[in-house]
């Protein structure tokens, strides 16, 4: 009896205290709505907590429990700029495989990835570090109107429905299926209008037509809501009709009030900031004024600066609501979708209460997600040429692997790229596909100048008698090397960088000395990797003197005769300023010469010349010492002049040759298409690309990726760069015979059509119509066929035809398949003058085949057949 009354009296007290515990506050409750929860959060908040959270490195609130978030996360092919991840083709190579579920799938490992990468480095208090977040900045649906963009290689290409397809497929593995919880948040950018040129782009005052805006500038956008439900929106830098992309009601209005997105709207990194910089928009004066505009007009989350010089300081929001200048109501609904992304990615739920917070970080870079790379890989390769030397009939005994993209693993990532952790170059993939094969490597040329590699430690030593290892660096003060030293120390080579941060106000100047001791005797050309001017002394003598000068590739090399194992002395003069400061000494060898690569060659069963560009020569807003670039765009569309001096040597050797090339956008590669047996267009085939390439050459699959771009014979064929009118662009307004048509690419197999049968062949305005065609593969390999739909409106002004369906269908030899499309009033509507989208009575022209009809003569012609229907009526269609 005594044992229960004590058990009575501590029930007696115990049950006040639970009566009197805390209830959960209503943003932590996950029986609660999304938009209940982040409203109640951020009622909570002062106005500088608020102002705080609405930058992309979000400081934490531990009053309420808010960890630190930092929302810049990269994900274009793969987890970017966040060490080793599985590293998929560039995204302009995702649109050739034509593959939208293909695409899907990638971006679900993407995604898989960003989950274990954010488990990895979560910290004790919850907050996420720089690209290790869950808020990914991709897709770029761009349109790639232009070859010279250097970002174009970030798009899917030219074509608003194929970027529409790949973009919501992207956007769906991304954000998962899971009703509740987004696995990550994909970001479409950058909206709108915007495709170079680099070096203008944050001044560029864009008047695009209403035609043009509506059909081909925010198809892609409109459909990334609409069908993608994308979470959030990236605006660009230019100007639209002269008002700041992030400024502009007109355009950022529409999202929310005609396609129903509910996300946020994130600006581009310091695009805020150049509303007011004088060498930017100077469209408004002050920060304040900047901030206070963006998110009037809908903005939610600032990138990088906005404050004056480089301050990402949350003041000039603080100030404008203080003074009246910003209603306080408006950054509230800022911060509310903002936190609506952050718990709706599961970020304010227990731990583990979704499947996709129980992702383990051991899910990165896993086997399987590199055998999904491969496959990408393959289905991307497009074969632009075959006079039947592939595939090879036998494995030859002896091949020789030149160019300068032979053993580079820049040509394999791309730009936005991850760290593969098994790189697998094309040098690489054809040692392991042909192991019996003798393969000599050769480098022969650089990408535009000489064959170049860094200067190893071992050759450099201070002192006539090479007392010490390394060299002598002195640094100065300012650009002169003026007055003393401010430093002098020992390096073991030619390498520097400021790294981060607070590199960006350095201005110094370096002077290196010491002797080199050279592994083979000949001529060597030594180049400085740097954005700066130089001055090099080879044995006391002025070899190179481009101080100050922003002279081309070619003209930055010194050629200098070195003796194999003699003491040669060296001393290189040079600048560091802004954050261009990093610099490394490079060169080139006798051996890895032209000389040594044609007699390579001319002991060789097979020639693979390996050529093309990397991301160090097409990219975002750089500086690149060579012909035919600026700024990172592109002002020539040809191989660059070293290689193709090289690969006309080669041919006149008289073995046959294999051109694989690895870039990110069109080249015109006339000569080789002229004279050479093989063209294949490779793009930057990700971590696995070697392994891909080496077995298309040996015939293990057929190849079936198409061309997402046009290739064009010349960059004179095309209007200005900088005319954002589609007239005479892109294949749906091109009138020239291109090199390589829009959705073209070779086959080892041949497959055949059918007559399409219709449901109907009249239809009224605003009904949906379906197309089935019997295709069948009547080669003699299995292989995989794109099925392309593009539609014609005589008599009515609109482009010369438009893609409008496809499907990539894997046919083994003699197999035969029904593919059906369902053409609905958007796929059959024209756009008038004023941006309006009808549907016209009259003739609709089809075409179901392998690529375009006709094409280019001497080109293979595109399996495919020809229907037409008839519309009655007219309709309008909502925007």
């Amino acid at each position: 009896m005594m044992r229960l009354a004590s058990l009575v009296v501590l029930f007696a007290v115990s049950a006040p205290l639970v009566a009197q515990a805390a209830p959960v506050e209503p943003y932590r409750d996950p029986a609660l709505s999304v938009q209940q929860r982040a409203a109640d959060l951020v009622g909570r908040m002062t106005l500088e907590e608020k102002a705080g959270q609405l930058r992309d490195v979000a400081p934490a609130i531990p009053r309420l429990g808010v960890s630190r978030y930092n929302w810049w996360s990269e994900g274009l092919h793969g987890v970017a700029r966040a060490g080793n991840a599985t590293v998929f083709p560039q995204a302009v190579a995702l649109a050739a495989t034509w593959d939208a579920p293909l695409i899907h799938d990638v971006a679900d490992v993407i995604s898989t990835e960003f989950r274990a990468k954010y488990v990895e480095r979560v910290g004790a208090d919850g907050g996420s570090d720089k690209y290790r977040g869950l808020t990914v900045w991709s897709p770029n649906i761009n349109i790639f109107r232009d070859p010279r963009w250097g970002r174009g290689q970030e798009t899917y290409g030219e074509d608003p429905h194929l970027t529409s397809r790949m973009g919501v497929a992207f956007i769906h593995g991304l954000q998962g299926d899971d009703a509740k919880v987004f696995k990550t948040i994909a970001t479409a950018k950058h909206y709108a209008v915007h495709s170079g040129p680099e070096v203008n782009r944050h001044r560029d005052d864009i008047h695009p037509s209403a035609y043009d805006l509506e059909d081909t500038y925010l198809p892609a956008f409109r459909a990334s809501v609409v069908e993608g439900k994308v979470q959030a929106f990236m605006c660009a830098y230019n100007a639209v009709d002269g008002v700041p992309a992030c400024a502009n009601r007109p355009l950022i209005d529409p999202l929310r009030n005609t396609w129903g997105f509910t996300g946020h709207v994130v600006s581009d990194c310091a695009a805020v900031s150049d509303f007011h910089r004088e060498d930017a928009h100077r469209w408004v004066k002050t920060p304040e004024d900047a901030v206070a505009a963006g998110f009037v007009a809908g903005m939610d989350l600032i990138c990088g600066e906005f404050g004056p010089g480089k301050s990402a300081d949350p003041q000039p929001i603080i100030t404008v609501v203080r003074d009246g200048r910003l209603a306080e109501a408006v950054i509230d609904q800022a911060a509310r979708r903002l936190f609506e992304g952050r718990i709706s990615l599961g970020l304010f739920d227990p731990p583990g209460a979704s499947a996709y917070a129980r992702i383990p970080a051991t899910q990165n870079d896993t086997p399987a997600h590199r055998a999904l790379a491969l496959e990408t890989a393959k289905a991307s390769l497009v074969l632009l040429k075959n006079d039947g030397l592939l595939p090879l009939n036998a494995a030859p005994r002896r091949i020789a692997v030149i160019g300068p993209n032979a053993d580079s693993v820049d040509a394999l990532v791309g730009n936005y790229n991850g760290t593969p952790s098994r790189p697998v170059t094309l040098l690489t993939g054809l040692k392991a596909r042909f192991p019996q094969a003798d393969i000599a490597y050769v480098e022969g040329a650089g990408l535009v100048g000489s064959p170049m590699a860094p200067t190893p430690d071992a050759i450099f030593c201070v002192g006539e008698t090479c007392t010490a290892p390394g060299l002598k660096v002195e640094t100065f003060e300012g650009l002169e090397l003026a007055g003393s030293p401010t430093e002098v120390r020992a390096e073991t080579n030619v390498l520097f960088s400021w790294g981060r941060p607070a590199r960006n106000a350095r201005k110094t100047s370096m002077r290196w000395t010491g002797y080199l001791t050279p592994t083979e005797t000949g001529e060597h050309r030594l180049r400085l990797a740097t954005s700066s001017g130089y001055r090099l002394y080879v044995d006391e003598k002025l070899v190179l003197d481009v101080w100050g000068e922003a002279a081309p590739a070619a003209a930055r090399e010194a050629s200098v005769s070195l003796r194999a194992g003699h003491r040669h002395a060296l001393r290189i003069e040079t600048t560091q300023t802004g954050d261009r400061g990093d610099q490394r000494l490079n060169w080139s060898l006798p051996s890895q010469g032209a000389e040594a690569a044609l007699a390579a060659a001319s002991q060789a069963d097979l020639v693979v010349f390996a050529g093309g560009l990397t991301a160090r020569l097409e990219g975002e807003e750089m500086q690149v010492y060579a012909d035919g670039f600026a700024g990172g765009d592109r002002t020539s569309l040809d191989l660059p002049a070293p290689q193709q001096v090289l690969l006309e040597k080669l041919k006149a050797v008289g073995k046959p040759v294999v051109l694989v090339l690895m870039n990110g956008s069109a080249m015109s590669v006339n000569c080789a298409d002229q004279h050479l047996p093989a063209i294949i267009e490779a793009w930057y085939p990700g971590g696995e690309g070697g392994h891909a390439v080496a077995s298309l050459i040996a015939g293990d699959f057929s190849p079936s990726g198409r061309l997402p771009v046009t290739f064009y014979r010349s960059a004179e064929e095309l209007p200005g760069f900088s005319d954002y009118a589609m007239a005479g662009r892109t294949y749906r307004y091109f009138t020239g015979e291109a090199l390589y048509p829009f959705g073209y690419g070779l086959s080892y197999t041949r497959f055949d059509y059918a007559a399409p049968v219709l449901d109907r062949v009249r239809v009224r305005a605003g009904e949906t119509v379906a197309v089935t065609v019997a295709v069948t593969n009547s080669g003699a390999r299995d292989g995989a066929e794109v099925v392309q739909l593009y539609v014609s409106r005589p008599g009515e002004k609109g482009p010369i035809r438009a893609l409008q369906g496809f499907q990539r269908v894997a046919l083994k030899a003699g197999e035969a398949r029904q593919v059906r499309f369902a053409l609905d009033a958007r796929a059959l509507s024209v756009v008038d003058a004023a941006g309006a989208r009808h549907v016209e009575l009259g003739r609709v022209d089809l075409w179901i085949g392998g690529g375009q009809p006709g094409g280019r003569k001497g080109l293979v012609p595109p399996s495919g057949v020809p229907t037409s229907l008839e519309v009655s009526g007219r309709t309008t269609l909502e925007p």
